[in-house]
């Protein structure tokens, strides 16, 4: 589609003006209208983002690691949105559920049937005082961004000596083994080019566990103890100086609860706090803690009916990755053309999400859980060994996904991504 067949501030009529609306053009926004328009011919589908680029975000860690070129985790999004799907380049603002119309930035209202919020969530890099003004500097860096996660692996390179930190927050966060996936690949790096036992690494997580299947663990602790890692649970990282190199962090549990701990460093990776969207935590779709409201088996909203979900903004308890959405997306679209034929709903996600934890460069443990913590592996243990760390994972990992990302996924391929049964999960 061409850009001039665009829609960047089409005003409309409201209620309704299209069949479905989808709020966000990141992994689930994309797919999710391609499958729906596999599914059911001549859908009106209007999709609504401001961005100009589309990124596969799993890419970054690899970029901090110096396996990926940042460049490779970018598209221009005009042009990955399906042909047919109409582009509202806009801002959303608000909701109004009861009149079935979505608010943009500019005053428009935009009206559906049903309404997919695929927002994503918002990483609050100002909930850390003095870490947005220290990042891409001083040592500090994120790959949670684009523009940093080359400086993450520039510190990596050059860093000899000293003291490297990486922090992560507390849940929800995407993808939770992202911040020891940056550690693992570091600490690899500086093994490899025999630096390593000049360099005091520590890693600090709010949380009180590795990893929070308990199956990993002996995989992810086995590295902890290779590369030598302080391991400081409890330790949420509240401020940096990033002038004097200094990163202060609370203890949240246990028996120094409440006291202060300053930490010098020359590198520090930050994993930053993480939340709802703002226009959908202040909205009436929001539960108590400003997620989406939804089933987590059906992915269809707890009070509203013609309104679904997909992706992080939801308060699903399931682990926030691009593989999780890869299972939602078959099970929003089957669900919502069911209810258009006036069917019932039959397709369930069970909450499955994978986490490659790249452990090593050349060996990954591949992660695979649901609901509960429940292992869900996509292959037989003698190919990959889900709770070893494996050379295949890797070349999964690194060969093989992003280009599963950008000609299957986003094009409504659902290979291996079937929805599970909807009644089976809910018994």
């Amino acid at each position: 589609m061409s850009t001039e067949e665009r829609i960047e501030n089409e005003n409309v009529t409201a209620t309704p003006a299209y069949d479905i609306v989808i709020v966000g053009a990141g992994s689930g926004g994309i797919a999710v209208s391609a499958s729906l328009l596999k599914r059911v011919r001549g859908l009106r589908i209007a999709l609504i983002d401001p961005a100009d680029t589309h990124y596969y975000q799993p890419g970054w860690t690899m970029v901090g690691g110096g396996v990926f070129d940042v460049q490779s985790t970018k598209r221009k999004m005009e042009d990955l949105i399906p042909s047919g799907v109409s582009w509202i380049k806009q801002s959303v603002s608000g909701f109004q559920p009861g009149e079935n119309e979505v608010e943009l930035d500019d005053g428009t209202r935009v009206g559906y049937q049903h309404l997919i919020v695929a927002a994503g969530l918002k990483l609050d890099w100002d909930a850390i005082e003095g870490l947005r003004e220290a990042l891409g500097k001083n040592g500090v860096t994120s790959n949670y961004s684009f523009d940093l996660a080359p400086y993450t692996w520039e510190l990596v390179q050059n860093l000899k000596q000293g003291k490297a930190l990486f922090t992560q927050p507390p849940m929800p966060i995407k993808c939770a083994g992202a911040p020891q996936k940056a550690l693992y690949l570091s600490c690899d790096h500086w093994l490899r080019n025999k630096v390593l036992s000049n360099i005091d690494v520590d890693f600090c997580n709010a949380g009180g566990v590795l990893f929070g299947v308990s199956e990993y663990v002996p995989a992810l602790q086995s590295y902890i103890d290779r590369y030598g890692v302080n391991v400081n649970y409890f330790n949420n990282l509240e401020a940096i100086d990033g002038d004097e190199k200094v990163a202060h962090f609370k203890v949240v549990s246990g028996e120094k609860e409440g006291e202060t701990i300053s930490k010098p460093f020359d590198m520090i990776h930050v994993c930053p706090v993480q939340c709802a969207p703002d226009f959908v935590a202040r909205s009436e779709l929001a539960d108590a803690g400003g997620w989406l409201e939804v089933n987590q088996f059906s992915l269809r909203h707890a009070r509203f009916e013609n309104v679904w979900g997909l992706g992080d903004v939801m308060n699903t308890p399931n682990a926030k990755t691009m593989a999780a959405v890869r299972k939602q997306v078959p099970v929003v679209a089957q669900n919502i053309s069911d209810t258009l034929n006036g069917k019932p709903l039959h397709s369930g996600y069970d909450g499955y999400g994978s986490c490659p934890l790249t452990v090593e460069r050349g060996k990954i443990v591949l992660a695979e859980f649901g609901y509960g913590g429940k292992l869900l592996p996509t292959f037989p243990a003698w190919m990959l060994q889900g709770t070893q760390a494996t050379r295949a994972a890797w070349m999964l990992k690194k060969d093989f996904l992003p280009g599963i990302y950008w000609h299957a996924m986003l094009k409504g391929r659902e290979w291996m991504a079937g929805p599970a049964d909807l009644e089976r999960l809910q018994a």
